[in-house]
């Protein structure tokens, strides 16, 4: 229960209203999550529930509204829904047994075009099977769709049949990134290598903890046989000395790039947090190339700012505050900066100049893809935190330097501006 929402398997279930979305999901997770009704469109704001499914470990399953309510309420819910799609990272499609007609097909057809694999569930089959007419239609559907390499299952959810066969599917179908997720940054040091973590004890740090990329960090090191020194910005030169031997990088909080970069031995791999995550949590090449749009800024140009969360701004927000005055500095101008919160993220680009994503440690990796995406097809660059503190400071290069492939893709980058 404990695992921060960002690092689990975000199941989304859609479907019409009153096709047994809600005792489907009551059902995988013997729980009254979701009110049941005979009423349609029942479930109005998307219900989560986080669970533990073995083998995958902690996933979040999202109850929608369906897709098909109505009326101008209707048509908010169905948005909603739709947001949903952009964090998803395995689908169900739940329908009544023997029927497939547009609002699935369109479902279906939209979570493919993401990349997202997806279950069908037939339910109500304990109903549908009266009739050997419809049952021969089922089957057909199923052929197709298993053609088409969709899963499906017949469910009747509140009798619970089907749903141990439904687990199984949502197993297989697994995306591979999650079954054997992508690291932090074990692939940048050997076994036992050292890293030094700078870690500013500040007002945004939570009182007796760290910030959840901080210790993911941690958590990953340890995991590959890696260990690391952690200190604040001013004790890291004094530290450095003490150590037998260089470290193999280190790594810091963005707002404190260029002491840190002042203290560490130039020979002594550098990067940030907030860089790490745009590798982990999204596409650091796409990211780096977006950057550097910076130079292309002029005063008066919008500057969208996403964050993933929705914290409560302090008094020197970095997304609000320090990021606006560095870049307003080295623009020679003053910028329009818009943020948006959590979810909540715009559909129409096309007035931004630039998108500065946060490390989107609150989210998981779908969403922040799925937002790069966005920005890609409609011909926005997007970049993050940590990477538009370092080209504003002018060390972008050598923050790249443990990623050679972003490093390779900013020189060829600035290579075509020259």
């Amino acid at each position: 229960m404990r695992t921060p929402k960002s690092l689990r398997l975000h199941i989304g279930i859609f479907g019409r209203r009153n096709v047994g979305k809600s005792s489907l999901l009551n059902a995988l997770t013997r729980q009254e999550v979701s009110i049941v009704s005979e009423v349609a469109g029942t479930t109005t704001d998307p219900v989560e529930k986080p669970m533990e499914l073995l083998p995958l470990g902690p996933v979040l399953f999202i109850d929608t509204a369906g897709v098909d309510d109505i009326g101008a309420l209707g048509a908010m819910r169905v948005g909603k829904t739709h947001k949903v799609i952009e964090r998803t990272d395995l689908g169900i499609i739940v329908t009544e047994a023997g029927r497939w007609d547009d609002f699935e097909q369109a479902m279906l057809d939209e979570l493919k075009r993401r990349g997202v694999p997806v279950v069908v569930a037939f339910n109500k089959t304990d109903l549908w099977k009266r009739e050997e007419r419809g049952e021969r239609r089922e089957d057909g559907l199923e052929r197709k769709l298993l053609d088409d390499g969709v899963r499906t299952v017949r469910t009747a959810a509140p009798k619970g049949e089907g749903v141990l066969a439904l687990r199984e599917a949502l197993i297989a179908a697994a995306p591979e990134d999650f079954v054997n997720p992508p690291t932090v940054m074990g692939d940048l040091l050997p076994s036992g290598g050292l890293a030094v973590l700078v870690v500013p004890i500040d007002k945004e740090a939570p009182r007796g903890r760290l910030i959840q990329p901080q210790v993911q960090t941690i958590r990953d090191l340890l995991d590959n046989d890696a260990y690391c020194m952690v200190v604040k910005e001013r004790e890291l030169g004094d530290a450095l000395l003490r150590l037998n031997r260089k470290p193999d990088i280190v790594v810091t909080d963005s707002q404190a790039f260029l002491k840190v970069a002042g203290d560490t031995p130039r020979d002594v791999r550098l990067t940030s947090f907030s860089i790490l995550f745009a590798r982990f949590k999204g596409d650091l090449v796409e990211m780096v190339r977006g950057a550097a749009a910076i130079d292309r800024l002029k005063p008066g140009d919008k500057v969208l700012v996403a964050e993933s969360c929705s914290h409560h701004p302090i008094g020197d927000d970095i997304g609000r505050v320090k990021i606006p005055r560095w870049l307003t500095q080295y623009v020679g101008g003053k910028l329009e900066f818009v943020t948006h919160q959590g979810h909540d993220f715009p559909a129409d680009l096309s007035q931004f100049k630039l998108v500065i994503h946060c490390g989107a440690c609150m989210t998981n990796r779908r969403a922040v893809l799925n937002r790069v995406a966005r920005c890609r097809d409609q011909g926005v660059p997007i970049t993050n935190y940590g990477l538009t503190i370092a080209w504003s400071l002018g060390i972008f290069a050598r923050a790249l330097e443990p990623f050679p492939a972003a490093l390779e893709a900013y020189r060829k980058e600035k290579g075509e501006r020259e």
